[in-house]
């Protein structure tokens, strides 16, 4: 009776998993064009992600990258280091354009920077003011309707990703971002929460957020091939990660105000 009752619950999980996944693909598209206030869903939306090291993109933004390619917005990389820590910089360099092509980024879209005072180091306090004038710069450069970067917490705790965080808010308080151009925060939740795979997915979904980005199985597998071109960082516990992390099913985000309010887009 006991192991009927496991097997009904175990399936009626699923059932849901299945359920919340089909909603999100089929109404993400029509979100994408509320959030960005324009005409047709994905229609010339140019999307910024900005991350501190190559690896990631895949590692913490994969869901986000493969289900706005899906539907068919520009995604752009700024990488604000090589991630040099190990001497590895020109192979993580190109680990990072193999990452992206696999993720569907093409090259033309992806900038890598190499600043002496950005090291990849995470006991490194980069300047928030250098990291700002460098994303100013990168927007001024550019058309985008979204940006989407770390939150405080920088997912891993990481004082890079923190680091962009505090920039990125800066700007937004400074309005030096348009304010039709929608800024992002991944949301970092608990070490609990984070290493329980695709359970977590109803959670997520549940929980108001600004933006969420789910991937099915198919979407999973083209993340993790993703990760895996990162050859100089598989340590035996990102293996770990590829399976368990929350991070490779959903992303989860929240507005970093600094215009008029919006509603959820799912």
């Amino acid at each position: 009776m006991f192991l009927w009752l496991v097997v009904i619950v175990f399936v009626t999980y699923i059932v849901c998993l299945k359920c919340i996944y089909y909603r999100h693909r089929r109404h993400l598209k029509h979100g994408l064009n509320a959030f960005t206030s324009l005409e047709s869903p994905g229609a010339d939306i140019e999307c910024l992600v900005v991350t501190a090291h190559p690896d990631d993109e895949c590692m913490f933004f994969g869901p986000t990258i493969i289900r706005l390619v899906e539907c068919n917005v520009n995604v752009h990389l700024l990488c604000l280091s090589e991630g040099n820590y190990y001497n590895h910089g020109a192979k993580r360099k190109q680990e990072l354009f193999n990452s992206c092509a696999k993720l569907g980024i093409p090259s033309s879209r992806i900038t890598i920077l190499d600043h002496k005072n950005l090291p990849d180091y995470p006991k490194a306090e980069w300047r928030v003011s250098l990291v700002t004038s460098i994303i100013a710069k990168h927007l001024r450069a550019h058309i985008f309707n979204m940006v989407l970067t770390f939150d405080g917490r920088g997912v891993s705790g990481h004082s890079n990703h923190v680091a962009i965080y505090k920039a990125v808010r800066h700007l937004a308080s400074t309005d030096q971002v348009p304010n039709d151009c929608r800024l992002l925060s991944l949301v970092t939740v608990s070490l609990l929460r984070k290493y329980v795979s695709f359970l977590e997915l109803p959670l997520s979904w549940l929980l108001p957020s600004s933006l969420s980005c789910i991937i099915g199985s198919e979407g999973y597998r083209q993340c993790k091939a993703a990760m895996l071109c990162h050859r100089t960082q598989l340590v035996w516990f990102r293996y770990l990660y590829i399976i368990f992390s929350r991070y490779m099913f959903v992303n989860t985000f929240q507005m970093i105000p600094h215009g008029p309010k919006v509603n959820k887009m799912y």
